[in-house]
């Protein structure tokens, strides 16, 4: 930890329900982090102090000496820190159900950061992020600004090319995945090796070695050890043997676009309408708990909540199920648990600090790693980690079955990134278009308004600020 005690972290967007996931995992690693303090900012003093009390009392429960405080402003919260997370979601979770139900009355799968949805929140969460990015550069010029905001690749694209903050996007997907894949196979994780290649949200494993022997076929040709791959029956296995490729979850809404929509439409809804009801009841809860200073039943309530979430996750979209059904509760330890939001948040800094180097699947730029792509291009990789330090591998070329697909979308975050720096309503239809997920000039127009509420008959202006 290079002799660091006194080492602030900071977590802008402290609101949100998985900030107390990721106080406890600071608070578990603060020796080996050096961290001494933890500061959470939210524009909602409300659930910001809700957030704060529910992680003093998991600090109080698991011990240790985190000191755990809410901020007043973004200033504060940013300024001295070591680290800031950024975890945001402008418009809220509303924002998000809204937006998947307009996709999804548009004709296509509602999902947060794929399709329609994913754009409208890229352009509308690009400003923000460059703008905070900013603040981290000019409050904290040696901290590095770990990003957990969605569409995490397309943000840390943003922030890379238009500030000078050091940078990481971070994400659990890849490691949940390389994680399931050493369960599958009954071998201890740190005996497996993945050969991951993509972009956030947009990965596919292509090789896997267990002490160094190649294993990939013992995977793709098993119907069973595919299907345990994942939580929801997602794809087809002759699909996964014909591409040689084991697609991370969320390509389920670019290879299953209309089987997605379909059971969203079956089932009337959207996962953002579940996760926001999910959310109101845990907040009521939460508050009356807290209040009642009920600190270690609050602590229970969260644990359960977190189980529900995740336990019923993609069961809408793969096979028109419900996060209210009975039995999808996993029977877990939410907080204990190998992988997750908190855990690549821990590794990535533990690895910065110099403690715990290590390598690890982040959002960074390319600088050659895949030769398919410029080396300003951030995509999602395997890098060495170490002190103040992010290496990527060098990759082969990617596979002729997906080399179009992760073009087209470094292409759309491009011209996503560009329409709101220029605040230019067609290079917002420009995006739309080039998206695979659309790739239609005619629905741009009407999609731009009804997730944006821009105008769809006059002038090239957002004029959204």
């Amino acid at each position: 930890m290079n002799g660091r005690t006194d080492r602030k972290i900071a977590l802008v967007g402290g609101g949100g329900v998985r900030s107390p996931l990721v106080v406890f995992g600071v608070n578990e690693a603060a020796e080996a982090l050096g961290a001494a303090e933890m500061v959470l900012y939210d524009p909602d003093p409300a659930r910001l102090r809700v957030m704060v009390d529910l992680g003093n009392a998991i600090v109080k429960r698991s011990g240790g000496h985190l000191r755990l405080r809410g901020a007043s402003s973004i200033e504060d919260t940013i300024e001295g820190a070591d680290f800031v997370l950024n975890s945001i979601r402008i418009g809220g979770i509303t924002g998000r159900a809204a937006d998947e139900r307009v996709a999804i009355e548009h004709g296509y799968p509602g999902q947060e950061t794929t399709g329609p949805a994913g754009i409208a929140m890229g352009l509308r969460t690009i400003p923000f992020a460059i703008e905070q990015a900013r603040l981290v550069e000019r409050l904290a010029p040696e901290a590095w600004l770990v990003n957990f905001t969605n569409p995490a690749g397309l943000i840390t694209q943003a922030v890379n090319d238009h500030s000078k903050a050091r940078i990481v996007g971070i994400c659990d997907t890849p490691t949940e995945l390389f994680h399931n894949i050493a369960r599958a196979l009954g071998e201890p994780f740190e005996d497996v090796e993945c050969d991951y290649v993509g972009l956030n949200h947009l990965g596919w494993v292509r090789g896997v070695r267990v002490r160094g022997e190649e294993k990939i076929d013992t995977l793709i040709e098993n119907d069973e050890l595919l299907r345990s791959l994942y939580l929801a029956p997602l794809f087809d296995t002759a699909m996964i043997r014909t591409l040689r490729l084991i697609p991370t979850e969320y390509l389920f809404f670019y290879y299953e676009r209309q089987r997605a929509l379909s059971n969203q439409r079956r089932q009337g809804g959207s996962r953002g309408a579940e996760i926001a009801k999910l959310n109101d009841e845990l907040f009521a809860t939460l508050s009356a708990r807290l209040a009642a200073g009920q600190g270690d039943e609050a602590v229970d309530i969260y644990a359960a909540y977190l189980n529900q979430r995740s336990g019923s996750y993609m069961k809408l979209e793969a096979e028109g199920g419900s996060a209210f059904d009975a039995g999808v509760s996993l029977d877990i330890d939410p907080f204990r648990v190998a992988t997750g939001y908190h855990r690549i948040a821990i590794d990535v800094m533990s690895a910065l600090t110099g403690a715990k180097p290590a390598p690890i699947v982040v959002n960074t730029r390319n600088r050659g790693a895949v030769p398919d792509l410029p080396e300003a291009d951030v995509v999602e990789t395997l890098c060495d980690i170490s002190l103040d330090r992010i290496e990527p591998r060098k990759l082969a070329a990617l596979p002729d079955a997906v080399a179009g697909l992760v073009r087209s979308v470094k292409a759309y975050e491009r011209a996503a990134i560009a329409s709101v720096l220029d605040d230019s309503r067609l290079g917002a239809r420009k995006a739309m278009l080039i998206h695979p997920a659309i790739g239609e000039w005619s629905p741009t127009a009407n999609l731009l308004e009804a997730l944006m509420g821009y105008p769809s008959d006059d002038g090239d202006c957002l004029c959204h600020r």
